[in-house]
């Protein structure tokens, strides 16, 4: 079983969320109830907590991506200076084909890209998410 790192909270009670979706609150506190179950949620005095799990059923996607940029040797401390700014999880210079690997999370890799996009110097981008963790 993998533990799950990217958690989202609704800091509301049950009561209002009941309210705001039209349920009674013992409906769904039964509703809830299944979902803690099922791993999907974590629920504690005026929060539920929507796991990894919980997201992936809904199709939305809390895994990671790779970047590798290929850059213009004249231009590296340029386009360093520049992917610094930028919102990844960490940043590889590497040897080999490829110069840097940036890590980002899945949900931010199109701005990411774009932004990229725009550095004068990086010459080429491949992108890869990672669908699962082996190890």
């Amino acid at each position: 079983m993998s533990t799950s790192t990217n958690v989202f909270t609704a800091k509301k009670g049950q009561g209002e969320l009941a309210k705001e979706i039209g349920l009674t609150r013992q409906a769904l506190n039964i509703h809830l109830r299944r979902l803690r179950e099922e791993r999907m949620i974590r629920t504690g005095r005026g929060f539920i907590d929507l796991t990894e799990k919980g997201l992936q059923a809904l199709g939305v996607g809390t895994a990671e991506a790779f970047v590798f940029m290929k850059i213009q040797p004249s231009k590296r401390e340029h386009v360093y200076e520049k992917i610094r700014k930028l919102p990844a999880l960490s940043v590889f210079r590497v040897t080999g084909e490829i110069d840097l690997i940036a890590q980002v999370p899945q949900s931010q890799l199109d701005g990411f890209l774009e932004s990229v996009s725009n550095i004068d110097g990086v010459i080429s981008t491949s992108s890869h998410v990672v669908i699962s963790i082996i190890k």
